[in-house]
C-alpha cells in the first residue's frame, strides 16, 4: 500500500498571519511537521502544498519537498485534492493520501501509523482521530470539536457543542456520566475517495457547524475514528505557540 502524505500550510492565516514560518524552539512550525512526518517509514512520499513562495523556499532552505497550490482553496483537503491530481498526471500511484495540517507540529509516528493501519479493513474509506476529554472547559468549549461514534467505531457526527448531552445532569457533571473525545483533525483517505470527496458541495450540516466532514457523512462516507492518548497542539494563534514553547520546554525538564 503506497501512502502519501501532503501538508496544507496556508500563509494568510486570519488569526495568525505566517504561522508555518513561525519560529518554535528555533525553527519553524512546519519544519517541526515534516520531521515528525519524515519519522514514520511506513509513508512513502510527503509533500507540503502551500500558495506562498515564501513557504516553499522555507521547505526547500530545510531539505523538503514543497509544491505551489491554488490560492483559491476552500480547505485543506481541497489542497490535497490538487497535489494527488497533479502527482497521478505524472504517473505516481498511491492507495492512500493523508491530510498533516502544517499547523500540528507535536503529530507523531503512533498517529500516523495507526491511521495507515486502519487501511487493511477494506471497507474504510476516510480514517481521522479522537483523544479523551479531562476537563470541563475543554468539553464546553467550541473551539475543541467533540466526535461520537458507533460500535464499529466510525464516525456518527462531530459538533462543536459537548455530545452526548447528558439529560438530567449539570454540564459540570458530564465528564463523569459519560466518555466525550475531542476530535484530532488529522485525515487519511483511500485515493479513489479524496478525488470523489472535493467535487462535493458545501451541505447544510457543515455550514452549520462549520465542519467540512458533515460533508462526507451527509453524503454516505463512512470516516473509521480511531482513539489517541496524545492530544496534539495546533498551532492556531501566537497564544497556541506560546503554549507549545512551553509544552516542549516542559518535556525537556522532565527528560532531564
Amino acid at each position: 500500500m503506497k501512502t502519501l502524505v501532503v501538508i496544507p500550510a496556508r500563509y494568510a492565516s486570519t488569526r495568525f498571519p505566517g504561522k508555518p514560518l513561525a519560529l518554535l524552539a528555533g525553527k519553524p512550525v512546519i519544519e517541526w511537521v515534516w520531521d515528525n512526518v519524515a519519522k514514520v517509514d511506513a509513508i512513502d512520499h510527503a509533500i507540503v502544498a502551500t500558495d506562498d513562495q515564501r513557504i516553499v523556499d522555507a521547505v526547500s532552505h530545510f531539505g523538503g519537498n514543497a509544491m505551489l497550490t491554488s490560492p483559491h482553496h476552500r480547505s485543506g483537503t481541497d489542497r490535497c485534492g490538487e497535489v494527488l491530481q497533479r502527482l497521478l498526471d505524472e504517473g505516481h500511484k498511491f492507495d492512500v493520501v493523508i491530510n498533516v495540517q502544517g499547523d500540528e507540529p507535536f503529530v507523531s509516528t503512533a498517529q500516523l501509523q495507526s491511521l495507515i493501519d486502519t487501511f487493511a479493513t477494506p471497507e474504510v474509506d476516510i480514517a481521522t482521530l479522537r483523544t479523551r476529554i479531562a476537563t470541563t472547559d475543554e468539553l464546553l468549549s467550541a473551539n475543541n470539536v467533540k466526535v461520537v461514534s458507533d460500535l464499529r467505531s466510525n464516525a456518527l457526527y462531530f459538533s462543536r457543542q459537548p455530545i452526548p448531552y447528558i439529560r438530567g445532569r449539570k454540564a459540570e457533571e458530564w465528564l463523569q456520566a459519560a466518555e466525550y473525545y475531542k476530535h484530532v483533525g488529522i485525515y487519511a483517505f483511500r485515493s479513489h475517495v479524496l478525488q470523489k470527496l472535493i467535487q462535493l458541495q458545501p451541505t447544510a450540516l457543515e455550514l452549520s457547524e462549520s465542519l467540512e466532514q458533515l460533508r462526507w457523512l451527509e453524503n454516505g462516507y463512512r470516516i473509521a475514528v480511531r482513539t489517541t492518548q496524545t492530544a496534539n497542539i495546533g498551532i492556531d494563534t501566537p497564544e497556541d505557540l506560546a503554549a507549545a514553547e512551553s509544552a516542549l520546554r516542559q518535556h525537556d525538564s522532565t527528560a532531564q
